[in-house]
């Protein structure tokens, strides 16, 4: 088969929509035309069927009950909706300005999750930022240190969207569990793309995004705890009491079908597609490091997405290897800051300088990632660091053998 250029590795920002999800969308987006709400006549009906199936493919996927999925817009207002809602909920205002909370997050989480705690802290809570190690794993003993008696809230990101390390969920849930602390996780990346399962790993709040695997965008979740115990939230927005009073809003109906969908694949496809990906995620690793002896993979290697790697290419510039290979889609960051020219906060959080951080592509696989796409882009990237690299006065002064961090540069 030809190859089509150009090539899509930058399936952590997006995925395509899966055709077959389209199909089930497209009733709804056409002849099925409902309100959910309207309960007087069949189109309404119809569209709360379409919602309630929808409730019940995204519960099974993460072991919930349908009852505990709040839809959203998506993993960003989810994320709002469950930090500021249990802060206002479970730390009230208090008039001497004292604490109002502690909350425990980590420093390279998405911006979702951070500008949340940020907004929380100028609002009287205090917060913790706890840096993940080396390897890029957050672990339940970080969480333990950090713990304190006004503790009301953890939100630590299943699985990095930089680097795809998997953090230790399963842990921290259960030393939550034992505290009497509220745990949310961001599972953007995580969802659909390994197991889940809320009760097992004991989370209290989890968000999920159609358009991280192969939905639409403009639709995601919040699985939001019932019992043992009953998570109560302060809603982000009022207006007809939809969604349990969480979220008001009219529903989008065929997003939510497509979400549905989407999660019905899934949970049919995850451990074949996880299998196929991670044999093409390391033969593009592997192809990579072998014939760059400088290239430096970022986070564990064995705890990590199926679909994703992160490599540093030292005494080269990220946008500079991007533009040298055109026909093919990755990125140097989150999707959400890639306008912005500072270096990854994610991969400082590891201890990178800024010029490592600088020098660093996301590669993100899909389910219709191919051997062949993988092989043309480790000869793209090869040949593009090899090329900026001869160009590279600082790479000829470590030819040469300067030790870099001992020049005393010239300036003005």
């Amino acid at each position: 088969m030809a190859l089509e250029l150009p090539i899509y590795m930058d399936n952590n920002a997006t995925t395509p929509l899966d055709p077959r999800v389209l199909d089930a969308m497209m009733p709804y987006l056409t002849s099925k035309y409902g309100n959910a709400a309207s309960r007087s006549h069949t189109f309404g009906w119809e569209a709360e069927d379409a919602v309630s199936k929808a409730r019940k493919q995204v519960a099974k996927l993460i072991g919930a009950s349908p009852k505990e999925i709040i839809w959203t817009s998506g993993s960003t207002e989810g994320c709002n909706l469950a930090i500021k809602g249990v802060a206002e909920m479970y730390g009230p205002r208090k008039e001497d300005g004292s604490c109002r909370g502690h909350i425990i997050t980590t420093s390279y989480e998405h911006k979702a999750v951070l500008d949340p705690c940020k907004r929380l802290q100028r609002e009287g809570f205090d917060v913790t930022f706890i840096d993940p190690h080396e390897d890029g794993v957050i672990t339940a003993a970080q969480v333990a240190e950090a713990i304190r008696e006004d503790t009301i809230l953890v939100t630590i990101m299943w699985a990095n969207n930089e680097i795809g390390t998997i953090n230790e969920v399963d842990e921290i849930g259960k030393l939550c569990k034992e505290k009497g602390i509220l745990f949310h996780t961001d599972a953007t990346q995580a969802v659909g793309k390994i197991p889940i399962d809320v009760e097992r790993d004991g989370v209290d709040l989890l968000c999920g995004s159609g358009h991280k695997i192969y939905g639409p965008k403009g639709v995601g979740f919040l699985y939001v705890r019932r019992r043992k115990p009953r998570v109560r939230l302060s809603p982000m927005i009022d207006g007809g009491g939809h969604e349990r009073g969480m979220r008001s809003g009219t529903l989008n109906v065929p997003g939510i079908v497509g979400m549905g969908e989407s999660c019905e694949l899934a949970g049919k496809e995850m451990n074949a597609d996880a299998e196929r990906l991670s044999k093409l995620r390391d033969r593009l690793i592997d192809g990579v490091l072998s014939q760059l002896d400088m290239a430096v993979l970022n986070g564990d290697k064995e705890k990590r997405l199926p679909q994703t790697a992160n490599i540093s290419f030292p005494y080269v510039e990220g946008e500079s290897l991007m533009m040298a290979m055109k026909d093919i889609a990755v990125s140097s960051g989150s999707a959400c800051t890639s306008a912005s020219l500072e270096p990854s906060y994610v991969l400082k959080s590891l201890g990178l300088g800024d010029e490592l951080a600088h020098s660093s592509i996301r590669f993100g696989l899909s389910r219709w990632s191919t051997e062949e796409e993988v092989d043309y882009t480790v000869e793209k990237v090869v040949s593009a660091v090899n090329h900026l690299l001869e160009m590279s006065p600082l790479y000829d002064m470590v030819k040469e053998g300067i030790d870099l961090s001992t020049v005393e540069w010239g300036g003005h």
